[in-house]
């Protein structure tokens, strides 16, 4: 099976890297607004799920967007099941960073583009070039720099560890929730991200702390901008290009994310980069540079002259 880029004309991709860009810009700040809110992963997820759906039915209704999506079959059940895994990753990865920490949490979780590379070569077929795996484990060593792992071999208690492994689990889940969804959001990702939030309010709806939510506070400003901007905005622009990228280029575009989170993590929280992270953002920069502007690790050899 070919990749996705090779059916897809240069000028057609462009606008969709464009539009990943600032997805993954705005996405880096989910770590904020999380901790901002107060709440617990399992509530924090549902409200973000329950204001993602008033988004996305405002906006799609409006544009006619969800025309004919009842008999859709088979994109309705690949949707449900993708937002199953979707739903069950934010909450892995909201309680990892409770325990752990907003970067180190960001750092393990963006285990997931090799998740993504994995599975596409595994279930579809799907092939990149040689160097850009190797400008993505470029991208991926500075994730793990950007962690700052001597510290997180000094201060590693139980409930650290715990959060690094849930985080993990949240990679796997949302490499294949990713994969999955870029294979059926091709003609509608508006009803994709709504399915998927719908399954989120439905799974999730039982479990929440009402308690502690349903008080006036600026927590609700926090878990509407997680619903509005994060599961509205950021998601429909995500699928909207996934469509028209190669696998590699959404894997290390994915890079961005962390670099936000660790500068957002220093701008609001006064945690400074030590210098093992600095290298590590660097690494980030070079391994997406090199995907994108195909960089090749040799010179191919000149024909002899005659």
């Amino acid at each position: 099976m070919s990749t996705v880029a090779a059916a897809v004309p240069a000028a057609d991709s462009r606008p969709a890297l464009i539009q990943l860009l600032i997805a993954e810009l705005l996405i880096g700040s989910v770590g904020v607004f999380v901790h901002e809110s107060g709440q617990d992963a399992i509530t924090a997820v549902l409200f973000r799920c329950v204001f993602g759906v008033v988004f996305l039915l405002a906006w799609g209704w409006a544009r006619g967007l969800f025309r004919g999506l009842l008999g859709e079959g088979a994109l309705i059940r690949s949707a449900i099941f993708s937002g199953v895994l979707l739903v069950l990753n934010w909450v892995a990865l909201f309680a990892g960073m409770a325990r752990s920490s907003i970067g180190v949490a960001t750092m393990v979780y963006h285990f997931f583009p090799f998740v993504v590379l994995g599975l596409a070569a595994l279930f579809y077929g799907e092939r990149t070039r040689a160097a850009d795996i190797g400008w993505t484990a470029i991208a991926f060593v500075g994730v793990l720099c950007s962690a700052d792992p001597f510290k997180l071999l000094r201060s590693a208690d139980s409930g650290y560890l715990i959060g690094v492994g849930l985080t993990f689990v949240a990679a796997l889940l949302c490499g294949a929730s990713l994969l999955l969804s870029r294979r059926i959001s091709r003609e509608r990702p508006f009803a994709v991200v709504l399915i998927q939030c719908l399954v989120g309010v439905a799974m999730l709806a039982p479990f929440a702390d009402y308690a502690r939510v349903m008080v006036p506070g600026a927590h609700w400003y926090w878990l509407a901008g997680l619903g509005l901007i994060h599961s509205g905005v950021c998601y429909v622009l995500f699928y909207s290009s996934y469509p028209r990228l190669q696998v590699a280029t959404i894997a290390v575009l994915a890079f961005i994310y962390p670099v936000i989170a660790l500068l957002l993590d220093y701008a609001v929280y006064g945690h400074t980069l030590a210098p093992v992270q600095s290298l590590g953002v660097a690494l980030i920069v070079v391994g997406t540079l090199g995907v994108n502007l195909k960089w090749q690790w040799r010179r191919r050899a000149q024909p002899a002259r005659a």
